[in-house]
């Protein structure tokens, strides 16, 4: 466990890169940069910033496919183009030194052989700061992007991906550590016995390997996973060492964080091998009437026909023919993406301004101020309160923290909020090592082979 030299347990966060930010009217705000998914300096200066606030990584998301909200208001949407988030980090790993660098790659649309290849490659470039984010691709959309084949069931996603990542791993292990020799006078460049064919038959892929990327720094690339339903909570138990997740309560993170810890554990793994990290979303100024002024001036920039379109997105239905002013109408189960659309509809049981239900422009101005993550409209000292109840309470390891806007709310995050945490020794104040594992506290994985040839002893 990671602790600072007063003996505390240290909070973990990670940066959700998005080029304007994750309101859904960022782009519009005056201080945003319009062009930020085509500007490069842009992206350094959110790395550089987050890096002075010693943030353990920079998180990418990414979709194959420019329909991440409902066709009927895509030209409202400002994340419809952007930069492809792996070659993206390379670039930025050349202008940061200690930030972890972590983006999303699909079981669903690639191969076991590229993504090894790729975040090996990420992570010898680095120093040791990559971190691949596995998704199973739940927007149907991305299929019409590469075959005639449809969008496979989750269940089957989800087996394909365990399928996936367990060859990924296996080819990381394709070389031992000493196994380039490069031996000038000898003429011998590696060490035949310490290259290892994976050799894989499995239900979805044959695999021989080997890797064709010398072992990285950190051995394997740290592994993250998102999700909330059943079948997303096992791949992670087994697989993943870092979990970015939505909760909009203490109650709900409280029961994810001890039913992870304990399907971990279960796994046959420690409980600390897994870091659960929740969105969070903070508006902070010196007042909270300052605060609530901010967020105000957001929500005023919600086209509603945008607020309607992406909210249809996550709930799964299409709700553009209902009224802004009227309660969400009876749905029936989304069985595609289910989390995110069961904690929209939890917040129609929850009493809007008037006092009854929720509206649909309510409930639309709540997902475009946070995207479904626990929201904090504050003071530095508010913020670091309730960062720090969640922290102490057994919610979380540390957050995931979406800007609602960018550059502005990094920047007030980095300047107000970070000191308070590092005073409260609960935040690093330097890095603890040079790669992504020592940032987070994570064990550097013992190669299989490795662990073969130890036994066979």
């Amino acid at each position: 466990m990671s602790a600072s030299a007063s003996g505390r347990k240290q909070m973990k966060l990670g940066l959700f890169i998005r080029p304007c930010g994750h309101h859904i009217a960022s782009w519009r705000h005056p201080d945003a940069h319009a062009d930020a998914g085509v500007n490069f300096q842009h992206f350094v200066e959110m790395a550089k910033t987050a890096e002075r606030g010693k943030f353990d990584m920079l998180f990418s998301a990414d979709s194959n496919t420019a329909f991440t909200g409902a066709e009927s208001a895509l030209e409202l949407v400002h994340y419809v183009a952007w930069m492809e988030p792996y070659s993206l980090l390379t670039a930025l790993s050349q202008h940061t030194k200690n930030i972890g660098l972590v983006c999303t790659a699909s079981t669903s649309f690639d191969q076991p052989f590229h993504i090894a290849r790729r975040f090996a490659t990420l992570d010898l470039i680095s120093g040791g700061r990559a971190g691949w984010n596995v998704v199973t691709s739940g927007n149907p959309k991305e299929a019409q992007n590469f075959s005639k084949t449809p969008h496979l069931p989750k269940v089957e996603r989800y087996r394909k991906a365990k399928e996936f990542v367990s060859v990924v791993k296996g080819l990381w292990d394709s070389w031992d550590e000493d196994a380039f020799v490069r031996d000038k006078a000898s003429g011998v460049f590696f060490d035949r016995e310490k290259m290892h064919e994976l050799n894989h038959h499995g239900e979805f892929y044959d695999v021989r390997g080997p890797l064709n990327v010398a072992r990285s720094p950190q051995g394997h690339p740290v592994i993250v996973e998102a999700g909330l339903s059943e079948e997303g909570r096992q791949l992670a138990a087994q697989t993943a060492e870092v979990v970015f997740c939505a909760h909009d309560t203490l109650e709900s993170a409280q029961a994810f964080y001890a039913d992870m810890k304990a399907r971990t554990i279960a796994c046959g793994r420690e409980a600390d091998d897994i870091k659960i990290m929740p969105g969070l979303s903070v508006i902070v100024a010196p007042t909270r009437e300052e605060a609530q002024a901010k967020l105000q001036q957001l929500q005023e920039l919600l086209h509603p026909r945008l607020g309607l379109a992406l909210l249809s997105a996550r709930i799964g239905h299409d709700l553009m023919g209902y009224e802004l002013d009227k309660p969400l109408p009876p749905l029936p189960e989304n069985k595609v993406i289910s989390s995110r659309s069961d904690m929209i509809k939890s917040w129609s049981k929850i009493p809007g301004a008037s006092g009854g239900e929720p509206t649909l422009r309510e409930l639309c101005q709540r997902f475009a101020a946070s995207r479904g993550h626990y929201a904090i409209v504050g003071t530095p000292d508010d913020v670091a309160d309730e960062m720090q109840r969640w922290h102490d309470s057994g919610a979380c390891d540390g957050f995931n923290f979406v800007p609602s806007v960018y550059p502005n709310g990094l920047d007030d995050f980095v300047a107000m909020v970070i000191p308070q945490l590092q005073k409260r020794c609960i935040f690093r104040t330097e890095y603890e090592g040079p790669t992504l594992r020592d940032v987070l506290g994570l064990r550097k994985p013992v190669s299989r082979y490795a662990q073969r040839s130890k036994a066979a002893e």
